[in-house]
């Protein structure tokens, strides 16, 4: 559920050999004195991004210095971790997704936003998209994280090669559709599969879109009551489809395909459809893509919800035991502001704007003349996610893609490893879904155990 591309990788290489545990603003961890602050968060482009524009910018508005700490993905999450269960009040910021900040919350690791918000009304928190508020609210009704980009998914599809195969994308598609489409359009072009979805073990990775597509098939992890759901008739209902569907018109090697090689798949002409995230798009649409023009993008296919897109967004949250929280959010409102969207689009370009997060940015004119293609669909799709009713049945924990307990990144991958080896044809859906039951059952019992003690 990341970006990707050229730029991506080439500025990822350069944090990895030369700043992994430093950026530009200087060195991290430490106290830093009374007008610095320590900002621990990933290596990804736009945040490399904010680096480089931070001291020039904010420090020199705020005489406030920002020493980043920087590290890959799976190492930021472990060390942020660590720092925030600890309350060690090292890092003052960090970058957070909408999965651990409703966790952090409940821990009481990072610090509620909403008074710094009612005293900063420049800030403007009636501009960021509604679902992306509401996935960063506590069960207290408090706000405990700003996004700093967000992502909704959606079906990107060549409209050639579907125009040359006599095929109309429906407005609002379903999934059986979606697989009559595939079917389609399947060898079209020489060595073009139908669609393309990911495969690749990792919650992250194959259960990213698979679970909003067992949502949208009237499936569900868990309960309400904390009751496993995972080899019900809905959830292997829409596994079986997925399974099937990729299996018989999807990409070579699928059950190793995750985001990067779905992505490829499109760019090179190897694929005619990919459902997926909707950041996707600027890649797509980058000036020197070979389908840049080429692509329709179509609303998450759905079956018997209203809507099926997921919702992720990097974010930023004050760890609690932090004694600077006053300049950390007036980090934060720069970072995420409107303001720092404009100086984005002006220095860096308008295609690097960390999008999916405000209204304001899709009335922007610069933004959608570069992003046109994919603004309204972008918007459309976020707007449209409900993070605490994804499906067709109330949920026992807020979440889209995952269910947001500390254990799903661990049980999700587990079940992902046997549903690859489904796509492999190694095991049936009916026996990975059976593995998963299991360890979907340890992770129940020891929720309704709580439910029964009132803790």
């Amino acid at each position: 559920m990341k970006r990707a591309g050229l730029r991506g990788a080439l500025l990822a290489a350069v944090m990895l050999t030369s700043t992994a545990c430093a950026g530009w603003g200087g060195g991290g961890g430490g106290d830093g004195g009374a007008d610095s602050i320590n900002v621990l968060m990933v290596n990804n482009p736009q945040m490399v991004d904010l680096q480089r524009l931070t001291a020039e910018n904010f420090t020199a508005q705020t005489g406030i210095t920002v020493n980043f700490t920087v590290l890959p993905e799976n190492d930021v999450r472990d060390k942020i971790s660590q720092e925030f269960s600890s309350q060690a009040g090292q890092y003052d910021v960090a970058s957070l997704s909408n999965f651990e900040i409703p966790i952090y919350a409940r821990s009481r690791w990072i610090a509620p936003l909403t008074p710094f918000i009612e005293q900063d009304p420049t800030f403007d928190q009636d501009d960021i998209l509604a679902p992306m508020t509401e996935s960063l609210t506590g069960d207290d009704g408090q706000i405990y994280g700003e996004p700093f980009y967000g992502e909704s998914s959606f079906l990107m599809y060549r409209k050639d090669v579907l125009e040359s195969k006599g095929v109309q994308m429906p407005a609002n598609p379903t999934w059986q559709e979606v697989a009559e489409i595939a079917a389609a359009v399947d060898q079209a072009q020489p060595g073009m599969s139908g669609i393309c979805l990911r495969g690749q073990p990792g919650w992250g990775q194959v259960f990213a879109p698979l679970t909003t597509v067992v949502n949208t098939f009237g499936g569900t992890w868990f309960t309400e009551d904390w009751q496993a759901q995972v080899n019900a008739p809905e959830f292997k209902e829409a596994v079986n489809f997925y399974v099937d569907l990729v299996r018989e018109h999807g990409e070579t090697g699928a059950s190793q395909a995750g985001f990067t090689e779905c992505l490829n798949n499109l760019i090179q002409g190897n694929s005619a459809m990919w459902y997926d995230a909707t950041s996707a798009a600027g890649s797509l649409e980058a000036a020197d893509s070979p389908v840049r023009g080429k692509i329709g993008y179509a609303p998450a296919p759905v079956v018997q919800t209203d809507s099926s897109g997921w919702l992720y967004a990097w974010s930023w949250g004050i760890q609690e035991a932090s004694t600077k929280k006053d300049a950390a959010w007036k980090f934060i409102s720069w970072a995420s502001g409107k303001d720092y969207e404009q100086l984005v689009g002006e220095q860096v370009g308008w295609s690097d704007v960390p999008a999916g997060k405000r209204a304001s940015t899709y009335e922007n004119p610069d933004y959608l003349a570069e992003a046109g293609a994919f603004a309204e669909q972008t918007k459309a799709a976020i707007e449209a996610a409900d993070p605490r009713n994804p499906g067709v049945q109330p949920r026992p924990a807020i979440g889209i893609q995952f269910v947001d307990i500390p254990e799903f990144p661990d049980l999700g991958t587990q079940v992902s490893q046997s549903v690859s080896s489904a796509i492999a044809g190694l095991v049936t859906v009916d026996e990975a879904l059976d593995r998963g039951q299991e360890l979907a059952e340890d992770v129940a019992e020891r929720y309704r155990t709580r439910l029964e003690d009132g803790s």
